[in-house]
């Protein structure tokens, strides 16, 4: 045995009870000592090689050599259930083969023997009442023995032996020999599949290894995510295999290995599909054409795996393996389930390194807005101070026109201050996902706006904008600013527009630009919604002429 671990004492027991029961029948019925060799040499030869696809031939050849049969096959049991999901046979040539069409299904006697494994002997095929006769240019068959091969409890196939050549049918001998080499066979298969086993345990052992190595090696996640559906894929045979993320309204496919499956980076809607049932039960599940689970199910036959990336706090997405025909068994679920740990470790490892990230860019603009604050604005206040008390000093009376100029830069030296405040407050709530902040949110309606113009115009917040506005009337507020700046970028034709947005006994906002006017007869429908908007907040809105030319748009609504 290749892994004694595998058997307990009470497989033993039975093991010898087998052996002794073997004995006495092939005592009884066995004729000659020569053919007891020959019996001895098959089990032997059956028994050299733990490959299983060259173990199930050897069985096909020991055992139509040992019972002199023109043909023999051997049928293995598709585990879903009925049908045969493999089919080796011997004595039948390629070209035979060939105009054959499609390989026995498993109806009639074959499937007989399925669905009651206990060995059939007829002299004449087509006289059987589950015979359904032969495929067209199948070669003529005649006398028949069939056995079922048990491994460890469980029907795994069953041997076909057909066309005695030494005589016109099979004898109770050769029953009892087939029985024996039978149950050789079903000791041999369990040898190859416990070898196949240790073999396939070891191949997903080096993927999962290779994996946790790419990417605690500090490599990019989403190679190292790439490289597990592609494993992934290959070590099960399977048409597709998908890293799935989920966010507020789906999923998206982190990484996707696949000929002709939805590709990485795609968005799926999963409030229609059965996938989104694994998400909330949190346990894997096994899925067919007949589940809701677009855009996996491109043919009838596929079968979908999807398996739930758990981490510390809940479903962090799926992973999707879809394979065609072929079912899944325990033991590969029980690997895929590995497989989607270690998807859900990178996920959260993703997740944390994006929050490790924001943290420092939240710290970098912290520092920003802490040296702007403390450095920038007060040289620029103290600079302001120096030029105003050169205004004042009556003992150096500086002229009228570098009073006015002096003036004037005092007060845009006020407004860069304004500005820079303005600017010191956007670096500390910027990026937050739900912003509550009246501020925060006209600052980002104003961001996206100017996006892709090449104006952007001067901002000016006055008063306590958060603390004064009640959040009703946020939504119209952030409206308005859209509909009245979106009008002077697009049809102003202004070099410059300037915004200014005061709270105190009411909120009032201003947009003002330096552009073409008011036309004589302006669509009426923007502006009639910003009127609306205002008398549901009990104020008012105009537009007026600007004081040299352009347009100004003020809107006002009470606090209280």
């Amino acid at each position: 045995m290749v892994d004694g671990a595998n058997w307990d004492l009470e497989d033993f027991e039975n093991f010898e009870e087998v052996l002794a029961d073997m004995r006495s029948r092939l005592v009884a019925s066995v004729a000659t000592p020569a053919r007891l060799r020959e019996l001895i040499e098959a089990t032997l030869v059956v028994g050299a090689g733990l490959e299983l696809d060259s173990t199930l031939q050897r069985i096909v050849q020991a055992a139509t050599t040992l019972l002199d049969a023109r043909y023999g096959a051997l049928g293995v049991r598709d585990p879903d259930g009925g049908g045969l999901l493999e089919f080796v046979y011997e004595g039948i040539s390629p070209d035979e083969r060939s105009r054959m069409g499609h390989q026995p299904e498993g109806r009639g006697l074959l499937g007989l023997l399925i669905e009651h494994p206990r060995p059939v002997r007829v002299a004449h095929l087509g006289q059987h009442p589950a015979s359904v006769g032969f495929p067209p240019n199948h070669p003529p068959m005649d006398s028949f023995l069939g056995m079922p091969i048990i491994v460890r409890g469980t029907v795994f196939g069953s041997i076909y032996l057909t066309e005695k050549r030494s005589g016109p049918e099979f004898t109770d001998e050769d029953e009892t020999i087939l029985d024996a080499l039978a149950t050789s066979a079903g000791v041999a298969i369990d040898n190859a599949h416990l070898f196949e086993e240790s073999r396939t345990r070891e191949r997903w052992l080096i993927a999962l290894a290779s994996f946790n190595s790419r990417l605690l090696s500090g490599g990019s996640i989403d190679e190292a995510l790439d490289l597990l559906v592609t494993r992934t894929r290959d070590l099960c045979g399977a048409s597709g295999a998908y890293v799935m993320v989920l966010n507020d309204d789906g999923a998206t496919i982190e990484a996707a290995s696949s000929n002709d499956g939805p590709r990485a980076g795609n968005h799926l809607d999963l409030s229609e599909s059965d996938l989104l049932a694994v998400v909330r039960g949190r346990r894997p599940a096994l899925l067919t054409a007949r589940d809701r689970m677009a855009p996996f199910a491109a043919a009838d036959d596929v079968r979908v795996a999807a398996l739930p990336l758990s981490t510390t706090s809940g479903v962090a997405g799926l992973l999707v393996v879809t394979r065609e025909a072929q079912g899944w068994t325990p033991d590969e679920i029980t690997r895929l389930i590995s497989m989607a740990d270690s998807a859900a470790l990178a996920v959260e490892f993703a997740d944390q390194q994006h929050q490790r990230r924001q943290l420092d860019v939240l710290a970098d603009r912290d520092r920003i807005a802490r040296d702007l604050h403390d450095n920038v604005i007060q040289q620029l206040f103290a600079t302001g101070m120096s030029l105003q008390s050169l205004l004042l000093d009556e003992t150096h009376p500086v002229s009228e026109p570098a009073a006015a100029t002096l003036a004037e830069t005092v007060a845009q030296l006020d407004r860069t201050i304004r500005e820079i405040r303005t600017t010191i407050f956007d670096l500390h709530t910027a990026g937050e996902q739900a912003p509550t902040s009246l501020r925060r949110r006209l600052l980002d309606a104003i961001g996206d706006l100017t996006t892709r113009s090449a104006l952007t115009p001067n901002v000016q917040f006055t008063g306590a904008i958060d603390t004064l506005v009640p959040a009703r009337i946020h939504p119209h507020a952030e409206a308005v600013l859209r509909e009245g700046l979106s009008n002077a970028l697009r049809h102003a034709g202004a070099s410059t527009i300037n915004v200014a947005i005061d709270a105190a006994d009411q909120l009032t906002i201003r947009i003002r630009d330096d552009g073409v006017g008011v036309p004589d007869n302006p669509r009426r429908s923007g502006l009639d919604n910003l009127v609306r908007r205002a008398e549901q907040c009990g104020g008012s809105c105009s537009v007026l002429p600007g004081v040299d030319h352009g347009t100004e748009l003020i809107w006002r609504v009470p606090l209280k």
